[in-house]
Formats: structure tokens, C-alpha cells, sequence
């Protein structure tokens, strides 16, 4: 096989409906029979703005966001790179309506958008490349092979099956390029971090490319006594089989080391008593020891001009090892702090299939671009934990004003021992239709059936649960003008519940059901667009005590959320980039055993904003250089469940700066909490609460080879 051309990037248009659009396009200039021809990838000229013009994450096919009847969000690697963002959590505060959830310590990643959060294993709903990616536990991701981060509004149950109803997260990848290019980062921050990151990608051969991505860093705290390590390696092939089959394989290899760190608490309701590096665990502890490895094979079959065949294998496992002393109760003496001491063993290996053919056709003027696939996930979770409390005759204390380490630790004894098996198969059907020149119609249903089944190893209890569900979706967008455009969508999702009931019985999933209008505007060039958007999500079968025994859960709980948010991003003339967002979140309780109704869900603010705006021109001599800074703020909020007490507003600000001396070097400076304001990212009770970072200062160094 010949090929004539391969004028841009093959970025991986394979992974299940993750990639920038791809078409194969014949070379008028000479192309023979069985030549490939000219590769074109289309939406790169984006790549140096904020605003994003298509995802594929919403549908799994390339359609412009001002079609899509619900608030799409795409943070453009622009706009990582202009926050030195390292992990997904520097990024979530410019996007509307996403808040910080209880961090398992600095260990995962757990956020909720639109009030809505997820498990406690596992958080909400985060895919990589298409696929689910935070069952079980994995590390904080590393974005140093990321390409963008796409926020999903509402239910995705309809394409990704069981989910939060808020909305999902959508890591995509950046994926191997034929024309070679070399990057080498490196950087010394405040606290005693150093970091080191490279991006390499090029031909191998006239049909394979590679990337590869990786990253070393060692990283101190503001908090006392915390400190971590992490390696992360990610390597990604691209082959073209034939003209008309491409496959492709990406891989992450990520070990962290880190402590359990639980934050500080709160003294009468008042978190603002200890200074924000107080450590309330144990140094000789150690470290918790993380490993988490992903694997995705992919292959994309063009049957002809008008359909595809997209087929797809993902692997993930891990483990997570190691002793923690977290906060057990504060005394009436408002001094001495009773701890416990656990001792984790977590492991989990999680397997998904995915298959889809789809394709575009025109009846009676009606135009049709459907996709019908199926899924198949396998997970195994098998958690062990010891675990000791604190007795009146060992204690296991600390004095929070005047923490004295290193004495004698208790051993735990068995707590936790389960093996939990589940399996989901799942079938979709989706339909976008072009209705006339300004109507578009997208119609979507999935149905899953789920098994599990959770071995109590300690005592051999046996809990099992088979379910089904059916996640609907059906949105309708109105185009005003090429700029303007109006949707309306309503749609359903479901969760499943772990655990059982006093008869033994699994409990029935969540069930959710949401409704969203917005109006959306694009600029004739695309570089700037806004999106505002109005919604409203009821969530039932939420788990809430059984009132003939308080020791046990029913599923008759309910919670609601109802909201307005307005996000917007623009790149004004030569010199500026700019993207902000508002949102008011009403996230309650409307219906439980034991809560008030009304009692508002933790976390959430009422109402949070942030705004970035960068300056860029060229000095005398003709080198970039950048100027920039932003603003969040983020309102009160209640920092348990039972509105013990509050979390209270803050706002922290940003400032950067980058200069291109050379062609092939640039200089970056990024300053976070400009002002040392002091505030907390997240709470879990008044004994667990997370401290924001302190005035941070990161000095990079990019080089191009």
C-alpha cells in the first residue's frame, strides 16, 4: 500500500466516539489505485483557543455543540496549558455548576456537577476515551497526556449507562501524529515540587505513529508531614491497516505515593481554629502506595462513504496498600483529638467491550445519522480492611494545638473482607435527525441489565443483585440564526445501590429523570460562544434509614436539583482569550427518613463564578510573551450532612505569565491564591475537612526539540 500523503495528525478518531473527525480524501494530484490518500483532520485550528466548535463525548459521533440540545462544556488543552494544570481537579472551576466532593483524602478524584456527586467508591462518572473509568479506586489523574476534558450536563445513561444525573466527565487523550514533534517540561513550584513531563510523537513508518507521554514528580504540601511521589508513563500507537481500517492502542501506567491525609476539623462549628497545615495523622504511618494501569485497543472499519464500524476492548486494574490515622472524635475538651488507624487492601480489575456500527441516510427529506451499539463491562472489586477504634484504655490521641507524633500505635484487627463480582451488558440506539434547515431532532434509548454479587468473606454472607433499567433520552434544538440557536431536552438515567435491605434484599437502583432548556450562541468565525442553560433533576430510590430499623436503609429517599448556569469563552481579536462562567445550584433534600426536607446536599454552593482573560503580543524583537490572571469564587456551603455547620464563601485569585524567548523555548509563571486567601476545597464532617491551597508559585520551562 502506497501512500501519497499524511498532511496532518491521525488523532485517533477510533477511540469510541472520542476524536476529532476524520475523512479520507483522495490526492487529485496523482493518487493511484489502493493508495490511502490524504489524511485530513478536521477542528485542530482550535487547538491555540478556549472555545470548542464539535465534541464527539455527547453523542459518540463529530457534531457541533450549537446543535446539541444540552450544555456541553469543553475545556481545550489551551486552556490546561494556561492554568499549569497538572490534574483534573485545576481544572474544574471554569466550568459552571462543578464542585469539589470528599477527596478520599487527596487519593481519587471525586467531584459533583449539578449537585450530584456519585458513590463513595468511585465518585461520579469519569470515562476515558468513551470508556468508564473511575470504578474501584485510581489515583488523581495526571493530565500530562491529555487533550481536552469534556463536561456532559445532565444524564449520559442514554450512551454510558448507569451514571449520575448531573452530568459526566469525558477525558480525551492526545493521540499519535505522523509529523514528529518533541516537548520537554520542566518545573519547580512552591513546597518542594519538581516536575518533569515529556510529549513525543512521530512515525514509525509510513503506517504507524507513536506517542508517548510522560511524567516523574515529587511534590511537597502546605500541610505538615505530607508529601508525594508519582510516575506516570503513557504510551500510543496508531496503525493503518488499510485504506479503510485504522487501529489503535493507548495505555497509562500511574504509581503514586502519598499519605491518607484527612485535613483538620472543625471546633464548635468552626473550621477556621487550626492553621490550614495542622496534620492530624500519623507520620510513621507511611505512605498509602497506588498503582493503576489502563489499556484500550480500538479499531475502526470504514464500510463505505456513509458508514462505520467502530469496535473497542478497555482493561484497567490496580491496587491501593498501605496504613492510615484519621480523626475519630474530638473530646468535650475541644483539645484532644481520639484517632483510629486503618490499614487498606484494595484491588480491582475492570474489563469493558464496546461495539457500534453507524451511519447517515435521508428519508422522505428527513436526515438521519444513527448509531446502534452494545457494551459489556466485567468488574471484580476486592476491598480488605483492619481497622482499630480508639478505648478509654487506648485512646490514641493528639492534642490538635500541639500534635505530639511517633507514639505507640495500636494494631488493627479485621474490620472488612468482601469480593464483589458485577456484570452489565447494555444495547443503545441513537438517532440524530435533521428535520429541516433548522430543526434538529436527537432521540436516544439504552436498556442495561446489571448482575452483582458481594461475598462477605468474614462472616459468608452472600448479597445479590440483578436488576435491569431503561435510560431515555429526547432533545429538540431550534437553529435562529447561524449564531443563535434554542433546545429543550428531558431525559432519564440510573444508579445501582449497593448493599441490601434487613430482608437481604437488594435494593433497587436510583432512578432519575431531568428536564434542561438553554439558548446558545456562536460567533461567525467560532472562536467565541456562550451557553445558557436552565435545569431541573429529581433523583428517587436514594438510600434513607428504614424507619422499623434504624440499623438498616430503604431506598425511599429523594433529592432534587434545580439550577441556572451560563458559561463563555472567546478569543477577542489577536490578543485576547478569555472564558467564564455563573451558576446558581438549589441541590436539596426532598424527601428522607431522618434529613429535613429542604436540608441542602454537602458541598454544593449555591452559587459559584470564575473568569480568566490573557493578554498575548510579541515584544520588539518579535517573541510572544503572555499576560493573564483570574478569579473564582465559590459560595457557602454546608459542610455535612446533617448542617452541622459551614463551609464559608470564598474567592482566590491567579495570575500568569509566559515569555517565548526563542523559537523553541518558553518560560511560563503561574501563581495560584494570589492573595493566601484562606478557604476549604471540601468537606466530609466537621473531623474531615480539606483546606484549600495556600499562595502557590509554579516556574516552567517548555522546550521544543
Amino acid at each position: 500500500m502506497k501512500m501519497t500523503a499524511l498532511r496532518a495528525a491521525v488523532l485517533g478518531a477510533l477511540a469510541l466516539g472520542q476524536t476529532p473527525s476524520v475523512s479520507w480524501a483522495a490526492d487529485a494530484a496523482g493518487k493511484q489505485e489502493g493508495d490511502l490518500g490524504e489524511i485530513v483532520v478536521t477542528g485542530q485550528g482550535e487547538r491555540q483557543q478556549y472555545r470548542q466548535s464539535s465534541t464527539s463525548s455527547a453523542t459518540r459521533t463529530e457534531t457541533p455543540l450549537q446543535e446539541l440540545p444540552q450544555s456541553v462544556q469543553v475545556v481545550s488543552r489551551q486552556l490546561i496549558d494556561d492554568l499549569a494544570a497538572t490534574r483534573l481537579d485545576d481544572v474544574l472551576l471554569y466550568v459552571s455548576g462543578v464542585a469539589r466532593q470528599n477527596n478520599f483524602g487527596g487519593l481519587w478524584d471525586n467531584y459533583s456537577i449539578r449537585g450530584f456527586s456519585g458513590s463513595e467508591n468511585g465518585g461520579m462518572n469519569i470515562l476515558w476515551n468513551g470508556f468508564a473509568s473511575n470504578r474501584g479506586y485510581a489515583p488523581p489523574r495526571d493530565m500530562a497526556n491529555v487533550e481536552s476534558v469534556d463536561f456532559l450536563k445532565g444524564p449520559a445513561a442514554a450512551l454510558y449507562g448507569n451514571s449520575e444525573p448531573g452530568g459526566t466527565i469525558n477525558v480525551v487523550t492526545k493521540k499519535p501524529q505522523f509529523k514528529s514533534a518533541n516537548a520537554l517540561d520542566l518545573s519547580i513550584g512552591s513546597n518542594d515540587a519538581y516536575r518533569s513531563a515529556v510529549d513525543s510523537t512521530g512515525a514509525l513508518s509510513s503506517t504507524v505513529a507513536y506517542r508517548l507521554n510522560a511524567a516523574m514528580e515529587h511534590k511537597g504540601s502546605m500541610r505538615d508531614q505530607v508529601r508525594s511521589e508519582r510516575e506516570f508513563f503513557a504510551p500510543a500507537f496508531t496503525w493503518l491497516l488499510t485504506e479503510n481500517t485504522i487501529l489503535n492502542y493507548e495505555g497509562e501506567f500511574l504509581r503514586q505515593k502519598a499519605p491518607l491525609d484527612r485535613g483538620i476539623v472543625a471546633v464548635n462549628g468552626n473550621a477556621g481554629v487550626l492553621p490550614v497545615s495542622r496534620f492530624l495523622g500519623e507520620p510513621n504511618d507511611g505512605d498509602i502506595k497506588m498503582q493503576n494501569q489502563n489499556h484500550l485497543l480500538t479499531l475502526e472499519q470504514r464500510l463505505n462513504e456513509n458508514w462505520h464500524l467502530r469496535t473497542g476492548i478497555f482493561h484497567k486494574e490496580g491496587s491501593l496498600d498501605g496504613y492510615s490515622t484519621e480523626a475519630f472524635a474530638l473530646q468535650a475538651d475541644n483539645a484532644t483529638l481520639r484517632r483510629q488507624r486503618r490499614y487498606r487492601d484494595y484491588s480491582w480489575h475492570d474489563t469493558s467491550l464496546q461495539a457500534e456500527i453507524g451511519g447517515k441516510f435521508a428519508t422522505a427529506g428527513v436526515g438521519h445519522e444513527v448509531l446502534v451499539g452494545t457494551e459489556v463491562d466485567w468488574l471484580t472489586l476486592d476491598q480488605r480492611m483492619l481497622r482499630i477504634n480508639p478505648s478509654n484504655v487506648a485512646p490514641y490521641a493528639v492534642n490538635i494545638y500541639n500534635p505530639v507524633y511517633g507514639q505507640a500505635q495500636p494494631t488493627p484487627t479485621a474490620n472488612t473482607d468482601t469480593s464483589e463480582r458485577q456484570i452489565s451488558t447494555g444495547l443503545y440506539l441513537q438517532d440524530q435527525l435533521s428535520l429541516s434547515e433548522r430543526w434538529r431532532l436527537l432521540a436516544g434509548v439504552r436498556a442495561d441489565a446489571f448482575r452483582s454479587t458481594l461475598n462477605n468473606l468474614r462472616n459468608g454472607a452472600v448479597t445479590r443483585q440483578d436488576k435491569h433499567a431503561y435510560s431515555p433520552r429526547l432533545g429538540l434544538t431550534y437553529l435562529l440564526t447561524p449564531s443563535w440557536s434554542v433546545y429543550v431536552s428531558a431525559s432519564k438515567s440510573f444508579r445501582p445501590n449497593s448493599g441490601s435491605d434487613v430482608s437481604g434484599n437488594a435494593f433497587s437502583p436510583e432512578t432519575s429523570r431531568a428536564a434542561e432548556a438553554g439558548l446558545k450562541f456562536q460567533s461567525e468565525d467560532k472562536r467565541s460562544g456562550a451557553t445558557l442553560a436552565v435545569f431541573d433533576i429529581t433523583k428517587q430510590n436514594v438510600l434513607t434509614t428504614d424507619p422499623a430499623n434504624p440499623n438498616f436503609s430503604i431506598a425511599a429517599g429523594e433529592v432534587r436539583s434545580k439550577g441556572v448556569e451560563l458559561d463563555a469563552n472567546a478569543r477577542l481579536g489577536h490578543h485576547w482569550r478569555v472564558t467564564g462562567n455563573l451558576a446558581y445550584t438549589d441541590a436539596y433534600v426532598s424527601r428522607d427518613n431522618t434529613l429535613p426536607v429542604g436540608s441542602r446536599l454537602v458541598n454544593i454552593p449555591r452559587s459559584s463564578a470564575s473568569l480568566l482573560a490573557v493578554f498575548e503580543d510579541a515584544d520588539a524583537h518579535g517573541a510572544p510573551y503572555g499576560v493573564g490572571g483570574g478569579l473564582n469564587y465559590v459560595g457557602r456551603r454546608t459542610g455535612d450532612q446533617a448542617g452541622s455547620f459551614m463551609l464559608p464563601s470564598y474567592v482566590t485569585a491567579r495570575a500568569l505569565a509566559y515569555w517565548q524567548f526563542t523559537p523553541k523555548m518558553k518560560l511560563s509563571l503561574d501563581v495560584n491564591n494570589l492573595f493566601n486567601k484562606r478557604y476549604y476545597s471540601s468537606s466530609y464532617n466537621s473531623l474531615w475537612i480539606m483546606p484549600g491551597d495556600e499562595r502557590n508559585a509554579t516556574l516552567a520551562l517548555n522546550i521544543k526539540f
